[in-house]
């Protein structure tokens, strides 16, 4: 294989995950310990005999044991060590995942680690596969043919270089034996595969932009950094203060109250869109869809902000308001987020119709605030800005929230929406339909067609709560006459 002998000079660029691959490379030390590792066997893989072979199932067990842990995070731990490139599968090269079961895996050769920092060029990979595809005469997977017809296009220049180096290095790799050329073979292409996976495939060599100073030298501290600590350390003390008890008790309720509604500790329903490749979670989870999941009607009952965030438990709470002719309070939240996040030349006319609208005396849907906050916002409307409607949306919300909020939810209007609510059934992938969502991947819903279909509804909401003008409807209507 060829690869840089050299460092490439990145001149003050450090790696920020490099202690974190040291501490993996010292636990793969002390798994391939002759006496305390993971025992390795010969086992036979295409009638060749492939020596160190290790199973799944052993390296899990060794994890456990070594870690004192469960098999499922062992499991999980050993995956990291394949997607980095520590250990390599065998049979089915292409899913970096450690399996608990009878899977044939091998340890990579340290030369292949990636603390190495042997940059993987586009040359050298252009040469791996000129030289597999002499190998295989023509017959590559489908990403590699990809990368090689894109490599083909990108480095056309010096093609003849590539497919010369290529030659030599699969006639030197025939002078050796078949064990060990299916070995160095097994080694490269995992190296490739970490370095270089399939196309919409995530690597875990992937890292944002790349630090310019080094973060283990001692920085110097100046006194404008010495003023600075002082002025934090004089409001930290300032600062009121909470028992360690009841801060950890409001995390546990916290924790115990979105279990059930994080994707991390839960499972999403029917099946997660990154991972199956299937729309469904996201068609449930519409705007306008009717009925919403229970899922989703549960998370409304968490907090009133929870209930506005969502657009459809919005819709709902109108519905709810509508019928206790009390929606000033939320029309008037509404209006002040959309002053908030609307465009600024549009601003002034904004503040000027929600202030004749709410605000101002004998308006159409005056809302009810103390004076104090009203003198604020009124003072503030002579100079608009975005956030000058702040105090008398905060004071709003908190009445929402103190009395509408919680007869919203004993009211028959949720407990309607919860009794139509859909609770989807889980989606039960097998590997092989897995791995065919991934190849044929779906579009998706784009954020514009949303966009788009809300900004038409919007539309005819304001069509149809226009005044109609009825000469004009009897001067159409005599026209087709």
């Amino acid at each position: 294989m060829t690869i840089r002998t050299a460092r490439p000079n990145r001149g003050q660029h450090y790696r920020p995950r490099m202690h974190c691959l040291k501490k993996l490379e010292s636990f793969m030390v002390e798994m391939q310990d002759p006496k305390g590792g993971v025992k390795g066997s010969e086992q036979k893989l295409n009638v060749t005999s492939i020596p160190h072979v290790i199973s799944g199932s052993d390296i899990v067990a060794w994890i456990t044991n070594k870690m004192k842990t469960t098999p499922e995070e062992a499991q999980a731990f050993g995956t990291m060590l394949v997607a980095y490139g520590y250990i390599y599968p065998l049979q089915n090269h292409k899913k970096l995942v450690m399996c608990n079961d009878t899977s044939l895996y091998r340890f990579q050769t340290p030369y292949f680690w990636p603390t190495q920092k042997w940059a993987a060029d586009d040359s050298d990979y252009a040469i791996y596969l000129a030289k597999r595809n002499i190998r295989k005469k023509g017959m590559l997977e489908p990403y590699e043919q990809a990368h090689y017809n894109h490599l083909y296009d990108w480095l056309n220049h010096k093609w003849d270089f590539i497919t010369m180096q290529a030659t030599e290095q699969y006639k030197a790799g025939q002078d050796r034996k078949k064990s060990d050329r299916v070995v160095f073979d097994c080694q490269e292409r995992a190296y490739w595969i970490v370095n270089r996976p399939p196309r919409r495939t995530h690597s875990a060599l992937d890292c944002g932009p790349e630090r310019l100073g080094d973060p283990n030298t001692d920085e110097k501290v100046t006194f404008d950094m010495y003023r600075r600590m002082n002025m934090f350390y004089q409001q930290a003390i300032m600062r009121s203060k909470v028992k360690s008890s009841v801060s950890l008790g409001a995390l546990v309720k916290y924790i115990t109250t979105y279990k059930n509604h994080d994707p991390f500790l839960a499972p999403c329903l029917p099946s997660n869109p990154w991972q199956t490749d299937h729309d469904a979670y996201w068609t449930l989870n519409m705007r306008r869809v009717d009925p919403p999941t229970k899922m989703r009607v549960e998370r409304w009952s968490f907090s009133l902000f929870e209930l506005l965030t969502d657009l459809r438990g919005r819709d709902d709470f109108k519905i709810f308001l509508k019928k206790e002719f009390s929606g000033e309070n939320l029309a008037f939240w509404e209006a002040a987020e959309e002053l908030k996040w609307g465009t600024a030349s549009s601003m002034s006319t904004k503040a000027e119709t929600i202030f004749k609208t709410f605000l101002a005396p004998g308006a159409p849907r005056w809302i009810n605030i103390d004076g104090r906050t009203m003198g604020l916002t009124v003072k503030g409307l002579e100079h608009p800005h975005r956030y000058v409607l702040e105090a008398a949306q905060t004071h709003v919300f908190m009445l929402m929230k103190k009395d509408t909020f919680f007869r919203y939810l004993k009211s028959p209007t949720y407990k309607d929406i919860q009794k139509k609510a859909l609770n989807p059934e889980p989606h039960n992938f097998s590997p092989a339909q897995l791995e065919q969502n991934t190849q044929n991947r779906s579009p998706g819903i784009d954020p514009i067609i949303l966009w788009q279909q809300e900004e038409e509804e919007k539309a005819k909401a304001a069509a149809a709560s226009a005044p109609v003008d009825v000469k004009a409807v009897m001067s159409k209507i005599d026209r087709k006459k």
